[in-house]
């Protein structure tokens, strides 16, 4: 894994998503701030949504936009052999 797929930017995305997240902007036609929250596609709590109701289409969801899941690792065994897993492995599995 290289380039896009390396841990160091995994982990610079989702500090982006969580900063975009805490925008709020002022909207005149409102009368109030609005947030991600306010514009955010939320199928499953459509009326309302919190920023976790938000569907982020993002590599970082195979980890649940979460900083520690993308840093787990795990002891696996596989027969003969013991080594560690880590986000990688967690990332093939998936797609």
């Amino acid at each position: 894994f290289s380039g896009i797929l390396a841990q160091d930017v995994l982990e610079a995305l989702l500090e982006l998503q969580e900063r975009l997240a805490g925008i709020e902007a002022w909207a005149p036609q409102a009368g109030r701030n609005v947030t991600l929250r306010d514009v955010c596609y939320a199928p499953l709590n459509p009326t309302e949504p919190t920023l976790g109701d938000c569907c982020v289409n993002s590599v970082t969801q195979y980890f649940q936009n979460n900083r520690s899941h993308l840093a787990l690792t795990a002891l696996q065994e596989d027969g003969k052999e013991t080594g560690t897993v880590d986000w990688r492995d967690h990332l093939i599995y998936c797609v």
